[in-house]
């Protein structure tokens, strides 16, 4: 059976809010009689994402208030 976890991609100190966030992954694991496939990333998100969200200016695209703005 697969499995799937969030890991840490990176830490960085986020302009917008001020303060350090974390960037992390979610990452599909193989099945263990699939063994060749590499794992795949499907999602990212932002560790002050709610807050972000809260606020009234456009954030990011993890945020999912502004797309223009990878911070990836």
């Amino acid at each position: 059976m697969a499995e799937k976890t969030w890991q840490v991609e990176k830490i960085k100190h986020c302009e917008h809010v001020g303060h350090e966030v974390v960037i992390e992954n979610e990452v599909v694991y193989p099945a263990e009689h699939l063994p060749d496939q590499p794992p795949r990333i499907l999602a990212h998100r932002c560790s002050n994402a709610i807050e972000c969200n809260m606020l009234e200016k456009p954030a990011c695209a993890l945020c999912g208030t502004n797309p223009d703005l990878d911070p990836v």
